[in-house]
């Protein structure tokens, strides 16, 4: 089977079983990115050299705790702040010509703020107005998908000027504005066709995932080139690990929840 095939099929098995999991249910989709944020955390671990095992009790005990109840709004706020300012120094961590070696605690603190507090932040994003929203969410995946596509297919056929060579070669400026401007278009139809929503609330949300989402993307190649690895992992034939295809959403959960926190204050 050829590369492009096996690329192709894992990357459809892993489109359908999200769409699949979010669509189903809560529960389902409650217990997929649960499973996700363990696998992920693994890959995590490997990546920044700490044993695993408090890691993953850290994990299943947040994930538990924060979505046993979905109405308490302070704690949410908790996570999000703290998710925030973990974010604002994993941008201080992408910038860093020479990151200095991370001690224990900066580890945890990553792990903590840079993904499993964004992921659990992701499962609440259908739940804000207190019911389950699945569209929510398949439309901020195909946003995501399609920022990604769109931003490689246009950076490979016209790509001239690098965005931030010295973390990912590949990234050009051309392909970044060629993803941002399919997501809006992807925000403008789905904000018509799909969930009948405010088109400009959907414009929005396309820009904080292409421009958050890019950042995510950087920030894991940060990682995986001070680790000295190609991939976070090899569970997906041709895709690596889940950690790399979960680096947008793990970036853009804390923003995005922050702009539905927004308009939920405002109106």
């Amino acid at each position: 089977m050829s590369t492009t095939l096996t690329r192709a099929l894992s990357g459809a098995v892993y489109v359908l079983l999200l769409v699949a999991a979010t669509l189903y249910s809560p529960y389902s989709f409650l217990l997929l990115f649960g499973l996700l944020l363990l696998f992920s955390v693994l890959e995590f671990c490997k990546l920044i050299h700490l044993k695993p095992i408090v890691p993953l009790i850290l994990a299943v005990t947040a994930f538990i705790l924060f979505n046993l109840n979905n109405t308490v709004k302070t704690n949410e706020i908790l996570l999000l702040i703290a998710a925030l300012l973990v974010s604002a120094r994993s941008l201080l961590f992408l910038f860093e010509k020479q990151p200095k070696l991370l001690d224990r605690n900066s580890k945890y603190v990553f792990l903590i703020g840079y993904l499993i507090l964004p992921i659990i932040i992701f499962t609440k994003i259908p739940f804000i107005a207190n019911t389950y929203h699945p569209k929510v969410i398949i439309s901020i995946l195909v946003m995501i998908w399609t920022n990604d596509t769109f931003a490689y297919l246009v950076g490979r056929s016209i790509g001239k000027n690098k965005l931030f060579e010295r973390v990912s070669p590949k990234k050009t400026i051309e392909g970044f504005l060629g993803g941002a401007v399919f997501a809006v278009i992807a925000g403008v139809l789905l904000a018509r066709f799909y969930l009948a929503e405010p088109i400009i609330q959907w414009v929005t949300i396309a820009l904080i995932v292409s421009g958050f989402g890019t950042l995510g993307d950087l920030i894991e190649s940060k990682f995986k080139r001070n680790a000295g690895v190609k991939d976070s992992g090899n569970i997906m034939p041709g895709h690596g690990g889940f950690l790399d295809r979960l680096d947008s959403i793990i970036f853009v959960a804390p923003f995005v929840y922050l702009f539905y926190q927004i308009l939920y204050y405002v109106s």
